[in-house]
């Protein structure tokens, strides 16, 4: 797929994380999609899934993600799987889809991790396609009639669903809006990423 022009330049780490359910949650299943250069392809993004230390809730296997405990019965510790999950995501522009949660997640997992910046897919989609009657990565996929096939195998909700179809969200909203880069950090960045506007000059 190739990378919207705009972007060149930055590299970015798109990333969905799955849940167990608790409070506070603990992460289960997480993918990473680096994108750097002109074009990026689904083969490149990694999973991990994750044994957490307390059980997956019913409601969240059954309602989200589908994944059981069986399924991660014999899956890595975050432990053991948390420094190679620092590296992909290290130095890159962290990008998801409803972003804030993402970030607050892989903060609490790893400490030590702060993005440059993060870009969130839902922000920039309100901006760029407003009144539209839903928000949720399902929507969005249908009304930018985004083709998710590539990743059919991942299992719907799934973190590589759910990445890819980030990704794939960011650069038509990128498209479509025909923005420049300041542009789309103003309108997809949370308000501590966005440098203040320079006030204008006035006649004394």
């Amino acid at each position: 797929m190739i990378v919207p022009t705009t972007l060149h330049g930055n590299d970015f780490a798109v990333v969905d994380v799955e849940g167990n359910g608790q409070t506070p949650p603990e992460i289960i299943e997480i993918a990473i999609l680096p994108v750097s250069g002109e074009s990026v392809t689904v083969e490149a993004m990694r999973t991990w899934m994750v044994r957490p230390s307390r059980p997956i809730t019913p409601i969240v296997t059954r309602k989200v993600h589908g994944i059981t405990n069986a399924d991660v019965a014999e899956c890595p510790s975050w432990d053991e799987i948390a420094a190679e999950v620092e590296t992909a995501l290290s130095g890159r522009i962290l990008v998801a889809h409803n972003a804030n949660l993402e970030r607050r997640v892989l903060s609490e997992h790893l400490p030590e991790w702060t993005p440059p910046l993060v870009l969130d897919t839902l922000r920039f989609a309100k901006a760029v396609w407003p009144g539209l009657p839903g928000y949720g990565l399902d929507k969005l996929v249908a009304h930018a009639g985004l083709d998710a096939t590539e990743v059919s195998d991942h299992g719907h909700h799934r973190a590589g669903w759910d990445t890819w179809a980030a990704w794939q969200l960011l650069a038509r909203l990128v498209d479509d809006s025909g923005s420049d880069w300041d542009q789309i950090v103003a309108s997809a960045a949370p308000a501590e990423f966005v440098p203040p506007r320079e006030p204008e000059g006035r006649l004394w």
